[in-house]
């Protein structure tokens, strides 16, 4: 099997809720309301919406969001919740930004760890470029991401253990690429009916290349938190950052 846009969402997205139901993303919904709120009128688009645990709320606070996620088994997911089916959805690569019409957005925006999940720093480079130019006058276009930790690395690897039951082991096992910036790492579920794998191949960038990337694209920094209560930034865990379309007479 070869790895591609949509691999990891294929083959997680029945569990994916479970494993991550400790990450609330409350915060992210009321965080992105309020920015909402200080971008121009407009839709809003989320890049991989997943199972649509930040797209559904958002919608169901008035938000006239769509978006974009390269797994059909993640989408299809998001369907099956109430509200799901009526988010507009298509199918591709979240670099590419396109929601499959000409329409411009207020806010673009990834969360989670997601955007790492652009494994070149091509790709990476593209998604803010298209983040740009589909983007309104003034639009923002936000990211949640975590601050690499590069020393939790040993040897350029790491095994973790996410959970332990009766029946059931979980960890998380990562080889990491100090040069490439990469972090190509499996999932492993045990069981008594077996071994399930869910590789997650990352590609992480540090805050000043992110800052960069947002240059070419031609926008401006507005913010950078320690989170999406607005707190200040101190170089760890996951952090927001928000980029500015500049207005015509800017």
């Amino acid at each position: 099997m070869e790895h591609g846009p949509g691999t990891y969402g294929d083959l997680n997205a029945d569990v994916y809720d479970d494993w991550h139901a400790a990450h609330d993303p409350a915060d992210a919904v009321r965080g992105l309301v309020e920015l909402v709120g200080e971008a121009p009128p407009g839709p809003v688009f989320e890049l991989a919406v997943g199972t649509g645990r930040v797209t559904i709320p958002l919608a169901a606070r008035g938000v006239d969001v769509r978006g974009v996620d390269a797994s059909e088994a993640m989408v299809a997911r998001m369907r099956a919740k109430p509200g799901g089916a009526r988010i507009p959805v298509v199918i591709g690569d979240m670099a590419d930004v396109d929601p499959g019409t000409d329409e411009r957005f207020a806010v673009v925006f990834v969360v989670f760890s997601t955007f790492f999940f652009l494994t070149t720093q091509e790709e990476q480079v593209r998604c803010f470029a298209n983040a740009a130019r589909r983007l309104l006058p003034g639009g923002l276009f936000v990211l949640e991401t975590p601050m690499p930790d590069v020393a939790r690395y040993v040897r350029d690897q790491t095994l973790e253990t996410h959970q332990v039951g009766l029946d059931r082991v979980r960890l998380v096992a990562v080889r990491h690429d100090p040069v490439a910036q990469r972090l190509d790492g499996h999932h492993v579920l045990i069981t008594g009916d077996g071994i399930r794998l869910a590789p997650a191949f990352m590609r992480y960038a540090w805050p000043t290349e992110l800052d960069l990337m947002a240059r070419l694209a031609g926008l401006d920094r507005a913010y950078r938190w320690g989170g999406w209560q607005r707190e200040p930034f101190r170089g760890e865990g996951n952090y927001v950052t928000v980029y500015r379309k500049p207005t015509a007479d800017s």
